[in-house]
């Protein structure tokens, strides 16, 4: 089945590619909009084709209720991911997204599905590693945005200044924060695909350090990078980003 003819609320993809020799799928971070990720499509060579973990609670599904725990959203996304696991594919996980690709790659695994190609595993720690910061989730509303932006300066000044906006963006964000934040690793046997992970130089909230021990989730090749740039890399240098995963697919 190609992807002209799927369809599914959990997944976006701007340019459907049935002749595509790889599927890429991203795991945006927490808060994060889809539209964000989906412009890296124009910088990926045609038989490439993108497709954008849409969660619940943000853009066309903002009516919906965010997963605050880890544990019930497995299931349900990677079982929304089984028709589109026709062809081999990839999973780039930004942030909390890292975390997200690295346990569904696990659960499809456990229930004897398709394996990714590869994980590329951006701005985040491996994930056996315990957190070196305070947990957030709960803060109220103006240390929760205060924290976020110490951190990572996550909140554009665009949304930071709209009340009606912050407000629509906001939940999604905590309930993100939430599911990272209560996230428990289990140990398991590694994986069977290369692993890379990423961060960005100027990073206040991951250092190369933190990425290390991605290593201990692969039989096969690790590689470990830094990028210029913030936590954003991903974004800010998206070209110097999209050169190097290209090579690796």
């Amino acid at each position: 089945m190609s992807a002209v003819q799927l369809k599914s609320d959990w997944i976006v993809c701007s340019r459907p590619n049935p002749q595509a020799r790889l599927r890429l799928f991203c795991f945006p971070c927490a808060g994060g909009m889809v539209s964000t990720y989906t412009r890296w499509a124009a910088g990926l060579p045609e038989d490439l084709e993108l497709s954008v973990i849409h969660l619940p609670g943000r853009g066309k599904r903002i009516a919906e209720t965010p997963f605050e725990h880890i544990d019930p959203l497995l299931p349900v996304l990677s079982q929304s991911l089984e028709a589109y696991l026709d062809i081999p594919f990839a999973f780039i996980g930004h942030s909390m997204g890292a975390v997200l690709c690295f346990e569904v790659a696990r659960y499809l695994r456990r229930h004897n599905q398709p394996q990714p190609r590869h994980l590329f595993c951006c701005s985040c720690p491996a994930p056996q590693m315990p957190s070196a910061t305070p947990h957030i989730h709960k803060l109220p509303e103006a240390a929760f945005i205060a924290e976020l932006n110490r951190r990572y300066a996550a909140i554009p000044e665009t949304i930071r200044k709209d009340p009606d906006v912050l407000q629509l963006f906001l939940p999604s964000l905590r309930a993100d924060f939430s599911l990272l934040e209560t996230y428990q690793y289990l140990q398991d046997v590694p994986l069977n695909c290369p692993i890379s992970a990423y961060a960005g130089l100027q990073d206040r909230a991951v250092s190369a350090a933190d990425l290390a021990d991605w290593c201990d989730h692969t039989r096969d090749r690790f590689e470990l990078k830094m990028f210029m740039g913030d936590h954003f890399f991903v974004h800010s240098h998206s070209q110097s980003f999209l050169q190097t995963l290209i090579q690796k697919v």
